[in-house]
């Protein structure tokens, strides 16, 4: 019985690797449909969404059916809660990715962004497609130095994130209404996008040590 068990925790931590793979696909083709106004790579992005949240929801049901079976303890239970937790964070990453996608098909054939923004938001997109691609590996291996790595890149997104805002209202912009709210919306999906994946290194770093101290150093901004 331990051994099917034990089984049943790889299974979900397989299942979660799988998701943040799904995560990844959707950010790095969002941000490429998003920066070359690709109206079809956006409609895959959106198409896709439901797939991360059905795998999400199937997975929070073997986590809950663990949870009532076999009453897990110690680092046992820390998997299945953590599965869940992160499962759900997720699952906000995708639709943030989706988010991106459907700026993009709004406002093709135009791009979504002025000339002025757009080198901001290509860095800020190579920024969540490197963090995404980190926390797959993160999920898989439980190399802590990625979480590491994830904050670092945080770090970056927050602040072309803030050089966003500034540029948007200083003197110099010349977008109208649109541009704005387009702008500022875009930059807010990227930054989230950022902030839930610190918030599962976060948790995969507790996960790992068993230290919520030593990973509560880990901010992020409400959802």
């Amino acid at each position: 019985m331990r051994e099917v068990f034990q089984q049943e925790l790889q299974d979900v931590q397989e299942r979660l690797t799988e998701i943040a793979g799904l995560v990844e696909s959707a950010i790095t083709r969002a941000t490429e449909a998003f920066s070359e106004s690709d109206v079809a790579l956006a409609e895959e992005v959106i198409a896709d969404d439901a797939k991360i949240d059905a795998a999400a929801s199937a997975l929070d049901e073997v986590a809950i059916d663990i949870l009532a079976r076999q009453a897990p303890v110690a680092r046992d239970l820390r998997v299945v809660v953590t599965a869940l937790r992160v499962s759900s964070s997720l699952e906000r990453m995708g639709d943030m990715a989706e988010h991106i996608a459907q700026l993009a098909r709004q406002r093709f054939p135009e791009k979504v962004v002025p000339k002025g923004l757009r080198g901001t938001f290509k860095e800020m997109g190579k920024h969540d497609v490197a963090m995404s691609q980190k926390l797959t590996r993160l999920l898989a291996t439980e190399d802590i130095a990625l979480a590491a790595e994830i904050r670092d890149e945080d770090d970056a997104v927050d602040e072309l994130h803030a050089s966003v805002f500034d540029f948007v209202l200083g003197e110099a912009w010349k977008g109208g209404p649109v541009d704005t709210v387009d702008a500022t919306l875009a930059s807010r999906y990227h930054e989230r996008f950022a902030d839930h994946a610190v918030s599962i290194a976060k948790k995969v770093e507790y996960l790992a040590t068993g230290d919520w101290a030593g990973a509560a150093n880990v901010t992020t901004s409400p959802a």
